[in-house]
């Protein structure tokens, strides 16, 4: 069994938090402890890893890298950005709108996805063969819609298998992978709110599937004639998730009040299931009370190595949301997941 990993990113403030003389709420000395953070005046927090105010891209990416290892070798992996609207989540994980692909900005999917590309293509080709798929999935107002076929989707009806019926495409270079990224974004619902000029306002799961035959000699037999193909089947998701927010903060009118009811919901769903899943004891984990907590099953608890990515900003008037955050990564830190090598 594996433990969820957690990493916390830090947001400095905005031009606007600093023009309005916000003080920041959260003290993080590495050279102290390069783990733990504190939340004025005196509430400390513990985490696998931590990026302050003044991390790169480049830096939150190196927790990516042993996921992408595990994923190479057979293992289902997950990423899922969690925190306030507003917190950095979409700016980290690189499922925007910016087109920063091929800049410093670029975030944890371009880049995971130029890196695996790399891996692949440094394999023995007389060894090694693979096929590499891709779904987008947008989860919003508890329908769910294929971001890469936008015109086709009819609103998913999720079954026992939560992933049934999906449409995978098949992609061959990075480039490929990178234009079903953008796509799928531009048609993500998104809104202004009065925390957020391009608020993200729906769950999205970027999805890669890795198909692998790997050469494998019997026993010891060095014989290149002697062996058997082992064929290999596992996913790595991307899950960039819409802000837990107040209405009230965002000054929500009209259907923006449906929508922060049902993000609040599918996320405090999602709050029930960590806590379940964390405190060991209850038999019932809560999955099933949302379309969310029924796609992420196995991403939590189940059968995959994972990282919960939480971001929050340094500002106190932000404390509330960020005190909220930190407890549900502490409680992810305690799951157990059962994650194992997928043969095909």
């Amino acid at each position: 069994m594996s433990s969820v990993k957690v990493a916390l990113r830090i947001r400095p403030r905005n031009p606007k938090e600093i023009l309005d003389n916000n003080s920041e709420c959260i003290v993080y000395d590495p050279d102290v402890n390069d783990k733990q953070i504190t939340l004025l005046p005196n509430r400390t927090f513990e985490f696998d890893y931590v990026f302050n105010v003044d991390s790169t891209q480049a830096m939150v990416y190196e927790c990516v890298k042993p996921l992408l290892d595990k994923f190479l070798e057979g293992f289902n992996s997950t990423i899922f950005a969690y925190g306030q609207t507003s917190s950095g989540k979409t700016y980290t994980m690189g499922t925007g709108l910016d087109g920063n692909l091929n800049t410093e900005m670029q975030g944890i999917v371009p880049r995971s996805i130029y890196d695996l590309f790399q891996r692949l293509e440094e394999k023995d080709s007389n060894k090694f063969k693979y096929r590499v798929f891709v779904t987008f999935l947008e989860l919003y107002n508890e329908d769910l819609t294929d971001l890469l076929h936008p015109e086709s989707s009819n609103n998913y009806q999720i079954r026992e298998d939560p992933w049934y019926g999906i449409k995978e495409e098949e992609v061959e270079s990075p480039e490929e992978l990178l234009r079903f990224l953008q796509n799928g974004s531009l048609c993500r619902k998104t809104d202004t709110t009065q925390m957020n000029e391009n608020s993200s306002r729906s769950h999205a799961i970027f999805t890669i599937t890795l198909k692998q035959e790997k050469w494998n000699n019997k026993g010891d037999n060095k014989s290149e004639s002697k062996g058997e193909w082992v064929k290999l089947s596992s996913k790595f998701r991307f899950v960039d998730l819409a802000g837990s927010e107040r209405l009230k903060r965002t000054q929500a009118i009209g259907g923006q009040v449906k929508e922060g009811i049902k993000i609040n919901q599918g996320l405090f769903a999602l709050g029930k299931v960590i806590r379940a899943l964390s405190e060991q004891r209850e038999r019932h984990i809560p999955y099933r009370e949302s379309k969310l907590t029924r796609l992420l099953k196995n991403s939590l608890g189940g059968n995959s190595q994972t990282l919960m990515l939480a971001c929050v900003s340094c500002c106190e008037i932000d404390f509330n949301e960020s005190l909220s955050t930190l407890r549900y990564a502490q409680s992810a830190r305690k799951i157990k997941n059962k994650a194992i090598i997928n043969t095909d």
